[in-house]
């Protein structure tokens, strides 16, 4: 399940109004891979051994096979702050941690602040999209190896985000419209981490608290919940599946993990906006022949299309027909004989080649004949 940050999607371009859809495609999948954009709420979450957290770089990664996943018990996430927070959020984030071993039972540690702030800063793009830099990326890396070689094996980063409490973007999305304009920023430093690492990593920004609104949209309620938004990120990183290289060579022991590894070769379906086609997920899937499914009910800046990109889809008017979809391809049902009219059969002529046929290439699973443990 793709839903790309920072593009004001009408579902998941929120703090966690992605979850709802996502308990039910992983319901009907029995195995669901989204990243943290589609999970994280703030100071709520939602675990669920069906579904795996994998960040945004290592989901491409992981749908152009270039990875496989390997589903752990538990992660000890290092908890990586940024130099430029002040004593009294970063304290707070500190408590959040302390919480979650308290009262979760997590393993967090070590903690480590980096030698330099970060400098992150905000942009919009031209369609509207938030972007977003880092000015000492080389301060980020420092601290998250420095973690890795401490034994953290998660990274959990805070880094500070400018306040601007005044701004009418911010004021339209606590109001239900607009657009994330922290995801980002958030995307370019939890990509270049887990890049770079080669661990699960995800990301919270530290932000000072906003007034009231009685006007609050309930979209955005999850976000003002609590002093950060770091609860969300220890829990999906404290299960979060473990990235193991498949390329340039299978990384040794691969046999070991036997079938609880989930190789990208499971990989049944990909569901995303119709109109947000254009990510690498999406593509790299679509190009192994993946039948990926179209949530027109998804709407966002972007218009981004499967007739623009010249690709099959099977279309779905909501998150809830996507997952009847997902239970067809796991039942071998072609989707088609569910709608009408039905399409004819393909004629084919002695001169003239098959065009590849119906909207997706064949029966679940897509590749080997073995049947998948569990299907993804």
């Amino acid at each position: 399940m793709v839903i790309p940050t920072g593009i004001g999607c009408a579902i998941g371009g929120y703090a966690g109004d992605g979850l709802p859809a996502a308990r039910l495609l992983a319901a009907a999948s029995g195995c669901l891979i989204t990243h943290p954009n589609a999970l994280n709420a703030a100071a709520l979450y939602w675990s669920d051994p069906r579904i795996h957290y994998v960040e945004g770089w290592a989901l491409n990664r992981f749908a152009a096979g270039d990875l496989a996943l390997a589903p752990v018990a538990s992660q000890r996430v290092g908890l990586l702050l940024d130099a430029g927070i002040e004593e009294e959020l970063r304290l707070r984030h500190l408590q959040v941690a302390e919480a979650c071993r308290a009262s979760l039972g997590l393993s967090i540690g070590p903690v480590l602040s980096t030698d330099a702030p970060l400098e992150v800063s905000l942009s919009l793009g031209p369609s509207g999209a938030s972007s977003g830099l880092i000015g000492r990326p080389d301060a980020l890396i420092r601290a998250g190896e420095s973690l890795r070689q401490a034994g953290a094996t998660a990274i959990a980063v805070v880094a500070r985000f400018p306040d601007d409490p005044s701004s009418e973007a911010l004021a339209s999305y606590r109001q239900g419209s607009g657009v994330d304009a922290l995801a980002g920023a958030e995307a370019v430093i939890s990509h270049l981490l887990s890049r770079q690492l080669g661990l699960p990593c995800a990301h919270a920004p530290a932000l000072a608290p906003l007034s009231l609104d009685p006007r609050l949209d309930p979209l955005a309620a999850a976000e003002e919940l609590g002093h950060t938004f770091l609860p969300c990120v220890l829990v999906g990183l404290s299960r979060a599946p473990n990235l193991i290289p498949l390329r340039p060579v299978p990384s040794p022991g691969l046999e070991l993990f036997g079938e609880d590894l989930i190789h990208p070769s499971r990989i049944g379906a990909v569901v995303a906006p119709a109109g947000a086609l254009g990510g690498e997920a999406v593509l790299a899937c679509a190009e192994r022949g993946i039948p990926l499914i179209a949530v027109e009910g998804n709407p966002s800046l972007l218009n981004v299309s499967a007739e623009l990109l010249g690709l099959r889809t099977i279309a779905a008017a909501s998150y809830a027909e996507a997952a009847g979809m997902v239970l067809a391809l796991r039942e071998g049902l072609q989707p088609e004989a569910l709608r009408r009219p039905l399409p004819p059969l393909e004629l084919l002529s002695a001169d003239r080649p098959s065009d590849g046929g119906s909207a997706f290439p064949g029966p679940w699973p897509p590749r080997d004949g073995r049947p998948p443990h569990p299907p993804c």
